[in-house]
Parts: C-alpha cells; structure tokens; sequence
C-alpha cells in the first residue's frame, strides 16, 4: 500500500472513530434528558399534592417513588467524561464524581425508604420532602443555573 493510500485510510478511519464517538455523547446526553424529563412530569405531579393543590394518591406517590429508585441507579452510567458539552452538565460532575454518584445512591435509597414509610397523606408530607431535597442538592451543585 502506498504511504498516500496508507494516509488517507488512516484518517478515514480516524474521522469514523470521532464521528461514532460524538454520537455516541451526544445519545447518552439524550437519554440521560429523558430519564431527567420522567423525573419532572413525575416531581410535578406530586408537586401538586405537596402544595395541597392537587388530592392525594398514594399509587402515584409509590409509582413516582419506583421511578425515582429505578432511574438514579441508571443514570450516573449515562455521565461518561466528555459528555457535558452543550448541556447543563457542570465539569464538577467529573471533577467530583465520587460525591456526584454518591447522590444519586442517596436517591435511590431513599426513595425506597419513603416509599416503605408512606401509607397515608401524613405519612408522603412528612417523607417525600427529604427525597426531593437530594434532587435540589445533586442540581444546586452539578448543573448549570438557567
């Protein structure tokens, strides 16, 4: 093989492993968004019965709950280093990735514990408010203000 030959190989093959690479980021970036954009629509709708503006119901405080648990064991897998570029991702995420991951294992315990505890609208204002502030902490300290 000529060294042009050789060349232009290589740096095909290099301008494919980049390509794939970013796309690769930029899916993760997405899906992470979903799994954040569950986490909202779920948070507002018990939102509504924090504030007494919407009634109780505990199947969708337990579902919220699940979902909660469910999605902060899946997404720290979907920070790999380099995938905060055009996101509200703050570098501290992999600067601190420890205490990041750590959040979310807090999360999900949790939110398994409130779930146990909850029976009764008492029960979801005394234990759901304490789930929600790690959400605040892990966005007060990883993401960028709007």
């Amino acid at each position: 093989m000529s060294r042009r030959l050789a060349f232009v190989v290589a740096t095909l093959s290099f301008a494919a492993f980049a390509t794939t690479a970013v796309v690769a980021q930029s899916d993760v970036a997405k899906q992470r968004e979903a799994l954040m954009k569950e986490y909202g629509k779920a948070t507002k709708a018990v939102g509504g019965m924090l504030r007494g503006a919407t009634p109780f119901d505990l199947a969708t405080v337990q579902s919220t709950l699940d979902l909660y648990a469910k999605n902060a064991k899946t997404l720290p897998t979907l920070f790999p280093e380099g995938s905060g570029e055009s996101t509200d991702a703050l570098p501290a995420i992999w600067e601190k990735k420890d205490e990041f991951e750590a959040l979310f294992t807090k999360l999900a315990a949790d939110s398994v514990a409130a779930r146990a505890a909850i029976t009764d609208e008492a029960s979801f204002k005394a234990n759901f408010p304490g789930v929600i502030r790690t959400c605040g902490t892990c966005h007060d300290s990883f993401r960028k203000k709007s």
